[in-house]
C-alpha cells in the first residue's frame, strides 16, 4: 500500500555553529533572554521570566531562508531531526524533536493546532506551507500538553504567519528558480487602512524534481516526481473599539505531482493532489489587566491518489481517497493577578472527523471528540518565578485524564536563568488506528512523563550566551502495530513502553556585523515491546547531531551565510518484497553544506542565492529513496511601494 507516510526520525541533538550575521539581527536560533515570547505560556512574557527552552527563528532569518523550504529551515535547529527535509519535493516530511517518534511534537499555525485526522498518527504535513507566507517561529521544547493538549509530547512548532505591519498598504512581489527546474513566484500585499489589518500572500511552485525512489538497477530510467504547489494566506483584523479586536486567518493550499510506487520501486503512473484548508474566527476583548480570546479554527486535509494500471500495481486501478476535518473551539482567559501571580486559564472542544475510501482500506465516515479544561499560574517574586499548571482531558472513546506541569526558574543577575520541569503529557489515538482494518477501539492515550533541567547564561548581555538542557522522557502504553497471522495480519495495541534521555548545549555569539551560534546534542533511547523485549533501536534517530550556521554582513548590502549539520548513523528498517520479512540497515552518517548570499541592491529591491550540500554529499535519509545533490536558488524580491 502506497502510504508515504513513513516516518520516524530524531530530533535529536545537534550542536550548531551559527557564525556570523547581520549587525542587527539575531541570531538564526536565537534565545536572548529579554525576547518575548508567547507560545510557551499563551501569553507575552519575557523567556528571563519563564522555566522553558524557547528557540526563536526570527523574521530576519526568515527573510535570508527564502531559498529553503519550512522543513529544512527547522532542520537546522538544534534538537530537531526533519526526516525527508532533502528527498524529492512532494514526499512527506515528519519531525522529531529530541529523539519523539513522529506525531509527539505539535506543529501549530499562529497558535492554532493543525492537525491531520485523515493521517495515522495525526501528524501535519509542513510541505502545506510556503516560506515567504511565515512571519517567524517559536520552538517549546519539552512537554506542552497542560497549555495544548494531545501530541504536545517533546515541544511545540509555532508557524507564525504574516500578519498587518505600518501604516497603508505595501506590496511585494518575489521571483526565484533553481534546480530540478524549480521555480517560485510569490506577491503580498500588507499593511493597515485606519482599524483594518490585511495581510494577503499568494504564491506559486513548480518543481520538474528527480526520482525520488532509488534505482538499484542502475539503468536511470526512474520518472522524476515533480511537485506543484498553489497558496493563498489572507490575515484580517479589525479593531472595533480600544478594547475589543475581531480577526480572521484563511490558508487554502493544493500540492500535487507524482510519487514512486514505494522504497526502490519506480511508478510511472502514480499521481495524486492534497489540499490543506486552515481557518480561524477569533475575538479579543481586553479586561483592564487581562483579555479574554475565543477562537473557531478549521482544519481540513483532502487526499487524493490514484495509480494507473500498469506492471508494477498488477494492471489494476489503485486509488486512495482521504478526507480529514478538525473543528476547534476554544476560550482562553489572562489575567495578572497582582504583583505577584498572572493566570491563563482555558476551555477547549475539538471535533475530529474522517472517511477514507481506497482499493486496499475503507473508513466509514467517523468521528470522536475531546473536551479539556486546564489552567497555568505563574508566580514571580524577585529573582524567583514558577509554574503551577494542570489539565482535565474527556475523550469520547477512551474517557478521562489528567496533564500537569511544574515549572520553577530563577533569574539571577539579570544574565543566568536555572530551571526545572517536571510534566506529564499525552498523545491520544488517532482515529486510523481506533478504526481502520487494524483498529482497536479499546486503545488508550500514550502517557509520558518528563524531566528536564538547564540554564540560559548571557555571560555577556547579547553579545555572548551559553544553554545547556538535560532531559528524560518515559512513555507507557505506547501504541504499536502488533502482527498477526491471519487477516487482517495486524492490529494496533497499546503495551510498548519507551523511555529517552539526551541533552543539548549551545553558545550564541553576536558581534557588529556576525552572529554565531554553536550546538551540539545527543539522545539515547530504548523500547520495550508488549512481550517485554527490549531494543535501543529508534528508528531512522541519530544518536549524535552537531551543526554550524553562519552569517557575516560583509559589506553594509551585502551579507553572507554558511549552514554546517553533521548527523550520525541511523538505523532504518527495509522490507524484502520477495520473503515479506523486515530487516534493519544502518545508514551512514553524513555533512551538509550550505550557502546563503543576499545584495540589497536598493531600498527596495533584494537579490538572494542559496547554495546547498555544496560539497555534493551522497548520502541516504529513508532507505530506498533519492536525495537533493548539490543544488541551487536564486532569485530577487521587490517591493512596490
Amino acid at each position: 500500500m502506497k502510504k508515504l507516510y513513513f516516518v520516524v526520525a530524531a530530533g535529536l541533538g545537534l550542536v550548531q555553529l551559527a557564525l556570523p550575521g547581520g549587525a542587527a539581527q539575531a541570531q538564526d536560533t536565537s534565545r536572548v533572554l529579554n525576547s518575548v515570547v508567547v507560545t510557551a505560556t499563551r501569553s507575552a512574557k519575557k523567556l528571563s521570566e519563564i522555566g522553558r527552552d524557547v528557540v526563536i527563528i526570527g523574521a530576519e532569518q526568515i527573510n535570508r531562508s527564502q531559498g529553503k523550504s519550512l522543513p529544512e529551515i527547522l532542520n537546522a535547529v538544534p534538537g530537531i531531526t526533519f526526516s525527508g527535509a532533502n528527498n524529492a519535493p512532494g514526499i512527506a516530511t515528519s519531525v522529531y524533536l529530541r529523539g519523539a517518534s513522529s506525531g509527539n511534537t505539535l506543529i501549530l499555525v499562529d497558535g492554532f493546532p493543525v492537525n491531520n485526522a485523515s493521517s495515522i498518527d495525526n501528524s501535519y504535513d509542513l510541505n502545506a506551507f510556503p516560506v515567504d507566507q511565515v512571519d517567524h517561529i517559536e520552538i517549546l521544547k519539552g512537554s506542552g500538553s497542560t497549555l495544548y493538549g494531545s501530541d504536545a509530547v517533546a515541544g511545540v512548532i509555532n508557524i507564525i504567519t504574516k500578519h498587518a505591519k505600518g501604516n497603508g498598504l505595501k506590496a511585494t512581489v518575489q521571483l526565484a528558480g533553481g534546480s530540478y527546474d524549480t521555480f517560485n513566484e510569490s506577491a503580498g500585499i500588507n499593511g493597515n487602512i485606519n482599524n483594518t489589518g490585511i495581510a494577503f500572500n499568494l504564491s506559486n511552485v513548480d518543481s520538474h524534481g528527480f526520482p525520488a525512489a532509488t534505482d538499484t538497477t542502475g539503468k536511470g530510467n526512474f520518472r522524476n516526481d515533480d511537485f506543484h504547489q498553489r497558496s493563498a494566506s489572507l490575515n484580517l483584523s479589525q479593531k472595533v473599539s480600544e478594547n475589543f479586536i475581531l480577526n480572521g486567518n484563511l490558508h487554502l493550499t493544493r500540492n500535487t505531482g507524482h510519487l514512486p510506487y514505494g522504497a526502490f520501486a519506480d511508478d510511472p503512473n502514480f499521481a495524486y493532489t492534497n489540499n490543506f484548508l486552515f481557518g480561524v474566527l477569533g475575538a479579543k476583548l481586553q479586561l483592564g489587566n487581562g483579555d479574554m480570546r475565543v477562537n473557531i479554527t478549521q482544519n481540513s486535509v483532502h487526499n487524493n491518489y490514484t495509480d494507473q494500471p500498469s506492471a508494477i500495481n498488477y494492471d489494476s486501478y489503485a486509488y486512495q481517497k482521504n478526507s480529514g476535518h478538525i473543528t476547534d473551539a476554544e476560550a482562553i482567559f489572562d489575567y495578572s493577578l497582582g504583583k505577584y501571580f498572572d493566570l491563563t486559564s482555558g476551555v477547549d472542544f475539538k471535533y475530529s472527523y474522517t472517511h477514507q475510501l481506497s482499493s486496499y482500506d475503507t473508513i466509514q465516515p467517523v468521528s470522536n471528540n475531546i473536551a479539556s479544561a486546564y489552567s497555568s499560574l505563574f508566580f514571580k517574586d524577585g529573582i524567583f518565578h514558577m509554574e503551577l499548571g494542570g489539565r482535565y482531558n474527556h475523550h469520547s472513546k477512551y474517557g478521562s485524564n489528567f496533564t500537569y506541569t511544574i515549572n520553577p526558574s530563577v533569574f539571577v543577575a539579570d544574565q543566568l536563568k536555572l530551571f526545572a520541569t517536571l510534566a506529564s503529557a499525552f498523545k491520544a489515538p488517532s482515529l486510523y488506528q481506533l478504526v481502520s482494518v487494524y483498529g482497536n477501539s479499546l486503545l488508550k492515550p500514550e502517557t509520558t512523563t518528563s524531566y528536564e533541567a538547564g540554564f540560559n547564561w548571557e555571560i555577556v548581555g547579547n553579545i555572548l550566551s551559553l544553554n545547556a538542557d538535560l532531559f528524560k522522557r518515559n512513555t507507557t502504553d505506547v501504541i504499536y502495530f502488533k502482527s498477526l497471522a491471519n487477516p487482517p495480519y495486524g492490529v494496533y495495541e497499546n503495551g510498548a513502553k519507551e523511555s529517552d534521555n539526551g541533552y543539548e548545549s549551545s553558545i550564541d555569539l553576536k558581534l557588529s556585523g556576525f552572529a554565531a551560534t554553536a550546538y551540539v546534542a545527543h539522545v539515547m533511547g530504548n523500547l520495550t515491546d508488549a512481550s517485554g523485549v527490549e531494543t535501543n533501536i529508534l528508528y531512522r534517530r541519530p544518536k549524535n547531531t552537531i551543526g554550524a550556521n553562519v552569517n557575516y554582513q560583509v559589506l553594509h548590502s551585502l551579507a553572507l551565510g554558511l549552514n554546517y549539520k553533521y548527523t550520525g548513523q541511523r538505523i532504518d528498517e527495509g522490507f524484502n518484497s520477495v520473503t515479506f520479512a523486515s530487516y534493519n540497515a544502518t545508514l551512514k552518517s553524513y555533512n551538509l553544506v550550505d550557502a546563503h548570499l543576499q545584495w540589497t541592491a536598493s531600498s527596495k529591491l533584494t537579490v538572494f542565492g542559496d547554495l546547498k550540500n555544496i560539497f555534493d554529499e551522497k548520502y541516504t535519509d529513508w532507505l530506498g529513496y533519492n536525495t537533493r545533490g548539490r543544488n541551487f536558488m536564486a532569485g530577487l524580491k521587490y517591493q512596490i511601494n
